[in-house]
């Protein structure tokens, strides 16, 4: 019986999270860089390695050892997006394409090897196509064993391993790249190491002891890898791509030039009863400056709204028929939010107020800028001053700011009105004198009255408190510490107080 080998190609791009992360913000990828996700290193380029920077070391023990270092937030969907147009390259030349993550793909290789003529010319083929610096190819039986082949092809980008040779070739390698971190301390605690001991053991007690994912595992580590490659059906293009030749260095000019992109933009989602609720921006100069922004809308987009977002992203502070300081050469528009027709259909009765709403903030949006109309929203913060925050009109809210633990903030409820300006307050104790707060957030005296900029003082019916909120404690420049304090006074109106270095204040009132 004739066994399929399943021959894989597998690219791989090393630090291709650097290398998507330069690309779109324009940083030097040979300059220390780590990417951070939970406070913990997801990737880092070759110069923090250089001084000792490492995945999944801590942000501050990868600081001490490279200060230096540029730490910026890890983002999976910026990952992917600046992958897509490598993917489609690939496309182009090799049909058949599976996405392993962003920045290594998988693909057969009978049909490459057949028309480039063989397995050593079409990984050259590949390379040349891709484009990407540093980037490697791997051949062997099976996706994974391609990929280590990859990962292993260090004096040259290519390393093809012989066919039937796939298991003496993975048996080096440690045993954690086929089992998790639990397993892994395990095998090791019973002398096995690497993938070629883990194989040596028998396929019936490691079934009965590790259940169907040990058993898939030691498959692998055996070289009895039954994955394929599992093509992927590319999506449909929705982007929208303009140059300009000659290049564009009026605002009113480009506005007017793309109005026609803008439609078909939103014609190609139309067609298949899609909207979009998102997009991004993307604008080349002939500087070489590119610019890139992602616009939300409350509703979805119409073409005039994505011109409108053009306008706003060249025009910033000055109007619209102001010049540029470089002429533009390239526009694209890139659907990052798209949802489906029937999830945005008018209801029963219509929405007709809804509707004349946003018709008429935009259109105030549209004269006046994107900044010019702004929506209220909760954002993070331990103070309730910091957690007032403007969103331009159809922008995401601060979500990540809001959902922290922010240890030291009010619990709900939430005082009904919050003062733009802190009104200064008397708090007198039975003899007459102000309350004060000790270092251990001790009050001097029960507070008997209050009076609010300068006012007639009230007697106090209840009170509680104070409550310390200390924040930057380690910097002694920024250190800042106040208590809070509740009082309630003769008419049952409740106040919350703040109690600073320069005195008594009343934050909000619960209304």
């Amino acid at each position: 019986m004739t066994v399929d080998t399943g021959r894989t190609i597998v690219l791989w791009c090393p630090d291709w999270p650097i290398l998507a992360v330069c690309r779109e913000l324009g940083l030097d990828p040979d300059a220390p860089l780590a990417l951070t996700e939970a406070g913990l290193v997801f990737a880092c380029s070759a110069a923090a390695r250089g001084d000792g920077v490492a995945r999944g070391l801590k942000l501050r023990e990868a600081q001490y050892r490279s200060p230096e270092l540029t730490v910026l937030d890890y983002d999976i969907a910026l990952d992917v997006r600046v992958f897509e147009p490598v993917m489609r390259r690939v496309e182009a030349t090799v049909p058949g394409v599976q996405l392993i993550r962003p920045g290594t793909l998988a693909m057969r290789a009978r049909g490459p090897a057949r028309y480039y003529g063989g397995e050593e010319a079409a990984a050259a083929a590949l390379l040349e196509t891709v484009g990407v610096p540093g980037a490697r190819v791997g051949i062997a039986d099976g996706p994974f064993a391609a990929e280590q082949a990859a990962r292993a092809a260090r004096t040259s980008s290519v390393a093809i391993v012989p066919p039937g040779a796939s298991a003496e070739f993975i048996a080096p390698l440690p045993v954690g790249l086929v089992v998790d971190a639990r397993t892994t301390t395990l095998l090791t605690r019973l002398g096995v190491r690497t993938l070629g001991e883990f194989a040596a053991l028998p396929a019936d007690d490691v079934r009965r002891r590790f259940g169907a994912a040990g058993a898939l595992a030691h498959d692998r580590a055996a070289g009895r890898e039954q994955a394929r490659v599992v093509a992927r059906t590319p999506p449909p293009e929705f982007e929208v791509e303009q140059h300009f030749e000659p290049p564009l260095d009026r605002i009113d000019q480009l506005a007017f030039a793309f109005r026609v992109g803008a439609e078909e933009f939103i014609e190609r989602m139309r067609a298949v009863r899609l909207v979009c609720t998102g997009l991004r921006i993307e604008l080349d100069d002939e500087d070489g400056g590119h610019s890139s922004r992602s616009w939300l809308h409350p509703r979805w987009f119409t073409p005039a709204d994505v011109v409108d977002r053009v306008r706003w992203q060249l025009q910033g502070a000055g109007t619209a028929d102001s010049g540029l300081a470089s002429p533009i050469v390239r526009l694209r528009v890139v659907p990052e939010r798209i949802d489906s027709t029937g999830n945005h259909e008018e209801g029963l009765w219509g929405g007709g107020p809804d509707e004349r709403v946003h018709h008429g903030l935009t259109r105030v949006q549209s004269m006046l800028g994107h900044e010019a109309v702004v929506t209220a929203a909760i954002g993070g913060g331990r103070m309730l001053a910091d957690r007032q925050v403007l969103v331009p009109w159809g922008d995401r809210p601060p979500e990540r700011a809001g959902h922290a633990p922010w240890p030291g903030s009010l619990p709900a409820l939430a005082p009904a009105s919050v003062f733009r300006e802190r009104l200064p307050i008397a708090l007198l104790d039975a003899r007459g004198e102000l309350v004060a707060v000790d270092g251990r957030g001790a009050i001097s005296a029960a507070p008997e009255r209050f009076a609010v900029g300068g006012g007639e003082a009230a007697p106090v019916r209840a009170w509680a408190g104070p409550w310390p909120v200390v924040e930057r404690w380690w910097d002694a420049e920024q250190a800042k510490r106040v208590h809070r304090f509740q009082v309630v006074d003769d008419d049952g109106c409740a106040w919350l107080l703040v109690r600073d270095r320069e005195g008594w204040w009343a934050e909000a009132r619960y209304d």
